[in-house]
């Protein structure tokens, strides 16, 4: 009789964690949703398939942001604890997103051409009948691109405790720290295509491309995005110096 009794409230204990992780994720897709709908609202200068993608790629980055700004922000203030169950929803619509601003890049942009990917130009309308290099930046900047949307698919694959439990803690947290690297690497992504590709430039000059008649609004909160992360980051480093500091004298 005992031993049903526990089995039975270890049940609705698990069935309780999964309804929490369903709110958790719907609340994420939702928060997801209106971050889009934002982003197309700013980005009326494009074309519709080029302000969808770059919505995405908006909404990426800052569900990025507010995943990698909880942990630091719980080290430097306790009462925050609670936000840390919304981190790991937070880095998988991440992934999600950031998989799907990719294809769309991909399908729509590159064509599906590893060339086009990386900054190839078709310039047989001059007589060139091979693909030029115009812009190397371009595929840099793809190429940081993908290695951070692969990094980001294989935390995603892990996110679980099921996870956790088959690589070990340890493991499982040396595995999970290449977050801060994939924000660095997205950072350099987002800020070519933000502050550079489509500036004045004689590439732009040549295939008639002229920078949009407004900037680009999201490099505020780009940068605000990243400045405070950073602060974060280093605060929550500064406190546990201070703190190791004065347990060793």
């Amino acid at each position: 009789m005992g031993t049903e009794t526990a089995q039975a409230d270890e049940g609705r204990t698990v069935s309780a964690s999964h309804r929490t992780i369903i709110f958790q994720h719907l609340g994420v897709a939702l928060i997801t949703i209106f971050l889009i709908y934002l982003a197309l609202l700013g980005h009326r200068q494009w074309s519709a398939d080029m302000r969808f993608w770059r919505a995405i790629g908006d909404a990426s980055f800052i569900l990025l942001s507010m995943a990698l700004a909880i942990g630091p922000l719980v080290e430097l203030r306790r009462e925050a604890t609670s936000l840390l169950k919304w981190r790991r929803p937070l880095g998988i619509w991440f992934a999600l997103t950031a998989t799907i601003h990719g294809y769309l890049v991909w399908d729509g942009w590159a064509r599906w051409s590893v060339r086009r990917f990386l900054g190839f130009e078709d310039l047989s309308a001059v007589g060139i009948e091979e693909l030029v290099l115009t812009d190397p930046g371009f595929g840099l900047a793809n190429l940081i691109g993908a290695v951070a949307l692969i990094l980001a698919l294989v935390l995603a694959a892990i996110s679980s405790d099921r996870a956790m439990q088959a690589l070990g803690y340890q493991q499982w947290k040396y595995v999970q720290r290449l977050a801060y690297v994939i924000f660095y690497l997205v950072g350099l992504h987002a800020a070519y295509f933000i502050f550079l590709h489509y500036e004045l430039s004689l590439r732009n000059l040549v295939f008639q491309n002229p920078p949009p008649p407004d900037p680009n609004w999201f490099r505020f909160y780009f940068v605000g995005l990243v400045a405070i992360v950073l602060v974060l980051q280093w605060s929550a480093f500064a406190k546990r110096v201070v703190k190791h500091r004065q347990a060793h004298g």
